[in-house]
């Protein structure tokens, strides 16, 4: 096993690494979809396991107790390389990347167009389901900066220092879509949905990011300013997070993202 994988990878830097004793090779899709088709050697995460699940901002993480658990049971060690896939083009991977770095371990990667991609190139599913370790020795220690408050963020609006990338639907972003008591953006926010850093004719892998930081920087998103991304419940936005992290843009990720602002009665909002 190479010391550090980049944070993305594709299927052939992937496939030589299958056996090597310090992956963790994470499976984040639909659990139906484990059973009959995983990378060998995966292990099933729910994605429930990545959130608190309750109000204000369900999207947050679990506690650190659970955390602990999760990385107890995952196997997680000093020396792990995870890789994490899932099948949507990178919303839930991305999160539980961000999980992880939140969690102090940072030698994590996202599999580039996750089980769709492995299948397209030809190499083998296993549906022979693989037993968690739980020998896991990492302890968690909690690094904040990966994330942002509601309070912090409502304080920051309008200073010229952040950018509020919303990865959601255009009729959410505009108000139209009903997704929460109010509905419309955060003051000030720019929107460029998650898909459209997807490649939808190569099997959602991501398109090429020098075209993205182009894309993004004529939103004014760029690396001279920190960047916070969100969506409903930061499910979406996870691939953001990790695009902007793979741009090297000071991204941060609102975990509470519309869920929270938009069933608070003081936040501000724009149609």
């Amino acid at each position: 096993m190479k010391p550090d994988l980049p944070l993305i990878i594709d299927c052939a830097t992937l496939q030589p690494l299958l056996n090597a004793p310090s992956l963790v090779l994470l499976d984040i899709c639909r659990p139906e979809l484990y059973p009959r088709a995983h990378l060998p050697g995966a292990l099933s995460v729910s994605p429930g396991e990545t959130q608190a699940g309750m109000l204000p901002a369900p999207g947050a993480l679990p506690d650190a107790t659970r955390l602990q658990a999760f990385a107890t049971k995952i196997g997680l060690q000093t020396d792990s390389q995870v890789v994490v896939y899932d099948d949507e083009g990178g919303g839930w991977a991305g999160r539980l990347i961000w999980l992880l770095y939140s969690i102090g371990f940072t030698r994590c990667s996202l599999l580039d167009g996750g089980i769709l991609a492995w299948h397209d190139e030809g190499y083998p599913l296993s549906n022979d389901p693989v037993p968690y370790p739980r020998n896991g020795r990492w302890q968690v220690a909690m690094d904040p900066s990966h994330t942002i408050t509601r309070d912090a963020l409502q304080a920051a609006l309008g200073q010229e220092d952040i950018g509020i990338w919303d990865a959601r639907s255009a009729m959410e972003y505009q108000g139209i879509s009903q997704s929460a008591a109010r509905n419309g953006h955060i003051p000030g926010a720019v929107h460029y949905e998650w898909t459209q850093v997807m490649d939808t004719q190569r099997q959602l892998r991501l398109r090429p990011l020098e075209e993205i930081r182009r894309e993004l920087a004529t939103l004014g998103l760029t690396e001279r300013a920190r960047v916070v991304t969100h969506c409903q419940s930061h499910h979406r936005s996870g691939l953001t997070w990790l695009v902007g992290r793979a741009l090297s843009l000071p991204i941060q990720a609102y975990a509470g993202s519309w869920y929270e602002w938009g069933n608070h009665p003081d936040t501000p909002i724009e149609i």
